[in-house]
């Protein structure tokens, strides 16, 4: 019964590790300047405890756009994006902070050749998706979309 008890307690770790990975949970300075390099400074916004996006200023305090992380669900489960985006909605920059998808193929929409579709892109309808990892791809486009609109409203 003891050896069962581990085992349960064991699974749900490793499923609750998959839900909420440690990569996904902490952003590291070097990562909000490497989507949003323009700024100096970046001050976190918070509802309650939430952190909705981090503010991107630049030496005297303006307030240039927003750093936020998009979530969508990949092939393999999620993926976690950071993206820096100017005032008018232009990405600067995107970085996959965590996904899980399949080696060589979803996995590839971290490699600069996928994510440098978004620099300095207003209107991402025009980022194409990887062939053999579309549902991974399409994930990741499609929460930067939809989070980008949402982070928007904030930053006018």
């Amino acid at each position: 019964m003891l050896k069962f008890s581990i085992i349960i307690c064991v699974l749900i770790i490793l499923l609750l590790a998959n839900l909420f990975p440690a990569e996904a949970q902490t952003v590291k300075d070097s990562d909000l300047k490497g989507v949003f390099p323009e700024a100096t400074s970046f001050e976190p916004v918070k509802n309650n405890e939430e952190l909705i996006y981090y503010k991107a200023k630049d030496s005297t305090g303006n307030i240039l756009g927003a750093v936020f992380m998009a979530t969508g669900d990949g092939h393999s489960g999620n993926i976690v994006t950071l993206a820096g985006m100017l005032k008018d909605g232009t990405v600067t920059e995107i970085k996959v902070l965590f996904e899980d998808e399949t080696p060589n193929l979803g996995s590839r929409i971290s490699e600069t050749e996928f994510t440098d579709q978004f620099k300095n892109k207003k209107d991402l309808s025009g980022v194409q998706a990887i062939t053999g990892a579309t549902i991974s791809s399409q994930a990741l486009i499609d929460s930067v979309k939809k989070k980008s609109e949402e982070i928007k409203g904030y930053i006018k």
